[in-house]
């Protein structure tokens, strides 16, 4: 797939709108098991990504990525700025310009296992991973609804008991509630699915 600037504008523009649009959800889930701030955090972070949209649609996907991830990093904040900023930075490494759905499967693998390193998790531990890992596999693998997977997958974490964040501090009682950055990576993916059909 050829991503244009008309399309580049898109996907970065209706993955930030989507974020902002569910920050209050966000927050309310962060209230529950974390320290309540990551929609207000994912919110400030893709506020600014849309401020410079102009500029960042401008340039190649690997470089719009990784401004993406950059501008994430400096204004996020808390565990989510990181993890999500070396997402997109590693993206912005390892994807080419024009890549295919496999291409985009191995460096979307890339990207993960920076963010496994970044946050010192993997699947299980109740955290964005436990969406992203499954939707690379359904990108890999040829899945039909990527997005779908993502979905199923944050609502998967509602049975999970957190052994990473500040969830874990809980115990037991982060059982029973979506993982908030589960969920936010549900919610970009299920945007950029749309842009990109699938």
């Amino acid at each position: 797939m050829e991503f244009d600037e008309a399309l580049r504008r898109r996907l970065i523009g209706s993955v930030a709108q989507r974020v902002i649009d569910h920050a209050e959800e966000l927050t309310a889930l962060d209230q529950a098991i974390g320290d309540g701030d990551h929609g207000i955090n994912m919110k400030r972070g893709f506020a600014a990504v849309l401020e410079s949209l102009d500029s960042i649609a401008a340039e190649p996907l690997p470089k719009a990525l990784h401004a993406v991830g950059m501008t994430l990093v400096m204004k996020v904040g808390g565990a989510s700025g990181p993890l999500y900023g070396t997402l997109f930075m590693q993206l912005g490494k390892t994807l080419p310009e024009a890549p295919t759905r496999s291409v985009a499967a191995e460096a979307f693998a890339t990207a993960i296992a920076a963010v496994k390193a970044r946050g010192k998790s993997d699947v299980g531990a109740k955290t964005l991973l436990d969406v992203l890992v499954p939707v690379q596999a359904a990108l890999r693998d040829g899945a039909a609804d990527p997005a779908q997977v993502a979905d199923d997958a944050a609502a998967a974490t509602v049975p999970m008991q957190a052994s990473r964040g500040r969830a874990s501090f809980l115990g037991a009682r982060s059982v029973g509630h979506v993982d908030p950055g589960a969920r936010s990576a549900a919610l970009m993916l299920r945007a950029a699915c749309e842009v990109l059909g699938g």
